[in-house]
């Protein structure tokens, strides 16, 4: 599943090709995704500017000119492909995981314009499309999710508040959309590596330093990421046909039995399981 850098690379991108780019008709082969896409779908978007593109979360949000909007999750395995109608490109993929050119099958949603057609794919079906007529709507839809990490709100006195006296450990507290929204799996693991503290770390256990860590480190991992366009797990590519490169300063994602690459430790990196979702971590450094 994308997490928030992989999703702000793919807003950016795509906030570069359509933006103020006119819908001339939208096409939809299939409605059942993770939630049915509306039947008014067509029409609520049919002849509308897209007047810019914006991420909340793991979610991307198309403005459009009458001041209505739509959002996509892209689930466990949807990818927006850009296709040109006068030549043929290939990495058509503007998303994390799947085929970099358009595949043949699960195509759902066609939107078109004039020069290029935005496709959805997703094979699993646990991607979303949502229209909201108003922002006060799309404000509320968004009301239960956390502050995102990057934010000024992800602050210290929030976190301390929010985890005092929480059994939950801080692994499943960073994944918790409610607590704070867009990290992930990857990240989270990656962020608990730089801050040297074990996931399995009570929230209530957590030190002010702790907690201050946390903190600075989530928005070094994650800028950091975007800066070096996502992490490619498997096919990452924006617009440009550029992949994600993060991957390659990986700590601990992924590297089980490795090597620990802090400085003077000699612990190895160990995998874990934590409510159904692997998790990597360094014996030593990550008490």
């Amino acid at each position: 599943m994308p997490e928030l850098p992989e999703v702000e690379v793919v807003k950016q991108s795509l906030d570069k090709k359509i933006k103020f780019q006119k819908i001339s008709d939208v096409l939809v082969k299939s409605r059942k995704l993770r939630f049915k896409v509306p039947k008014n779908f067509n029409f609520f978007l049919k002849n509308k500017k897209v007047n810019k593109i914006s991420r909340k979360s793991k979610y991307l949000v198309f403005h459009l000119n009458n001041k209505t909007f739509f959002i996509i999750h892209l689930g466990m395995s949807g990818s927006i492909h850009l296709v040109s109608k006068k030549k043929k490109i290939s990495n058509t993929n503007t998303s994390f995981y799947g085929p970099l050119n358009l595949p043949t099958k699960h195509n759902h949603i066609l939107i078109i314009f004039k020069n290029f057609k935005f496709i959805y794919n997703d094979p699993r079906r646990f991607g979303f499309i949502k229209v909201f007529k108003n922002e006060r709507k799309l404000v509320e839809f968004f009301k239960n999710i956390g502050p995102e990490p990057l934010s000024q709100e992800f602050k210290e006195s929030y976190v301390i508040n929010y985890l005092k006296n929480k059994e939950k450990n801080i692994k499943n507290f960073l994944l918790d959309q409610k607590f704070v929204s867009g990290i992930g799996n990857i990240y989270s693991s990656e962020i608990l590596y730089y801050s040297q503290i074990n996931p399995l770390k009570k929230g209530k256990n957590l030190t002010k330093f702790e907690i201050k860590k946390i903190i600075y480190f989530s928005k070094i991992v994650l800028n950091r990421a975007i800066k070096k366009g996502g992490s490619s797990i498997r096919d990452f590519k924006n617009t440009k046909g550029l992949s994600g490169s993060y991957q390659k300063e990986f700590k601990v994602y992924q590297r089980e039995n490795s090597n620990c690459l802090k400085k003077y430790c000699d612990g190895k990196v160990i995998k874990i399981i934590i409510s159904n979702r692997s998790t990597f971590f360094c014996n030593r450094c990550q008490k």
